[in-house]
């Protein structure tokens, strides 16, 4: 096991239950490892954390790779020269959870909201099911339970899918595609070839549902076996938004009032077409699939409002790690706002953000290793200003917000400069918040 985060603990605390001899090793040595890997202690489980064994790699019968671990690391390096299968964590657990239905979703962005809307939807018809995968809990932590769920809302990113030769979905959804991860990938071309893995073992009994309204989607999924479901924003398909009613509809059905649905963004009203379609796919009852849309109220980090502060509301989007995901936040924007943009640069520009700054944006803070990068590429746009650090971000912000703004925090980068992850991020700036 390469890579000792949540996946790969999850994946060895599995294989010491089956008896399996285990060498499980991580790159970094911190306490919080340290913690994590006294719970593996067992005669057939070998821990090492601050170095990786390559000889010992060398002789493995498979080596199975957590997501964050690049392609080019020297532990992977040594189990290819050595002809030794490298399989993510999703891919063993697809295999192991032979009575488990996947619903797998991936996508550049809406891939969590729309996993975890098809979990409701599931859980809303009383069926036994899961969320699991990239939004959280390990798909193999199933594997464990005495009688695992029926069906599973599985969220796979693109590193998930490039070891996934044996993922077979029983629905697949590819919610859309936009350039990412160029700090992992050479071109966006190769990024996107992991994303078409998803249906890399299509079949007739496949159902897939992606995203009309995107022409990159619309080349990547046709011609792939199986049964295809739509749906879009600007026209009528097999799950589509009335604006003029302001209805979500199912085919010829209305299945909510767009007032009825409680999250911001159009964004959002694509996720729940393409969990609805998924859901009903599965056989889900409409009323269901409503009800669970009803009473969703979103995820952390994810356009969440934190709270109002002298009538200025503000707005935790950490999750949003890339260009695009900052270019939905920014749609979704209805009153003037400051904008706290940073974080470790990921290798896309930032100018396709600027059209959408004209005008509604106050300022924006940039803050981080990529704030200079962001100065060059939005200066032109919106007054723009520069801290080193995070909390000096959100107090420049709270400065520059009158009554009747926002603050975004939708960051446009990974998290890593300064945290551990986005949700560190996103929880800083609650209290942060809180303490205004």
């Amino acid at each position: 096991m390469v890579g000792l985060a949540r996946s790969g603990l999850a994946v060895t605390r599995w294989l010491a239950a089956q008896g399996v001899s285990t060498y499980a090793s991580d790159a970094a040595d911190t306490a919080a490892l340290r913690e994590a890997a006294a719970t593996l202690a067992q005669p057939h489980v070998t821990v090492e954390l601050g170095r990786h064994d390559l000889a010992r790699i060398g002789r493995a019968a498979a080596v199975i790779v957590s997501p964050g671990v690049p392609p080019e690391a020297p532990p992977l390096a040594a189990a290819r020269a050595a002809g030794i299968e490298i399989l993510a964590e999703l891919d063993l657990a697809a295999t192991v959870l032979r009575r488990t239905r996947l619903i797998v979703v991936t996508g550049t962005n809406g891939k969590s909201t729309t996993t975890a809307l098809v979990g409701e939807a599931l859980q809303a018809a009383g069926w036994r099911a899961a969320v699991a995968g990239n939004i959280g809990r390990p798909l193999i932590s199933l594997a464990l339970e005495e009688d695992p769920p029926e069906w599973a809302a599985v969220e796979a990113s693109s590193f998930q899918l490039h070891d996934a030769p044996h993922l077979r979905p029983a629905i697949g959804v590819l919610t859309n595609l936009a350039p990412d991860h160029l700090d992992r990938y050479p071109t966006v071309a190769a990024y996107y070839d992991d994303k078409r893995r998803l249906f890399r073992n299509a079949s007739p009994a496949a159902t897939w549902v992606w995203n009309g309204d995107d022409a990159t989607v619309r080349a990547m999924a046709g011609g792939v076996a199986g049964r295809h479901r739509q749906f879009r924003l600007e026209q009528p398909a097999d799950a589509w938004y009335e604006e003029e009613g302001g209805w979500l509809m199912l085919g010829d059905a209305r299945l909510l009032r767009r007032a009825d649905f409680p999250l911001l963004g159009r964004h959002n009203v694509a996720n729940a077409l393409a969990a609805a379609l998924a859901a009903d796919a599965a056989g889900v009852p409409r009323e269901a699939i409503a009800g669970a849309l009803r009473g969703f109220r979103g995820l952390p980090h994810r356009l969440e409002l934190v709270g109002e502060v002298r009538g200025v509301r503000w707005i935790n989007d950490s999750k949003a790690t890339n260009v695009s995901s900052t270019l939905v936040a920014l749609q979704a924007m209805e009153r003037p706002f400051v904008l706290i943009a940073g974080g470790r640069h990921k290798g896309e520009p930032y100018t396709p953000l600027g059209p959408r700054l004209e005008g509604g944006c106050r300022a924006i803070v940039a803050y981080g290793e990529a704030r200079l990068l962001i100065v060059a590429d939005l200066a032109a746009y919106a007054p723009v200003e520069t801290v080193e650090r995070f909390d000096a971000a959100v107090a420049r912000a709270a400065a520059l917000a009158r009554a009747g703004d926002a603050v975004l925090l939708s960051p446009a980068c990974s998290s890593y400069d300064q945290f551990a992850n986005y949700e560190e991020r996103g929880a800083r700036f609650g209290r942060l918040v809180e303490g205004l």
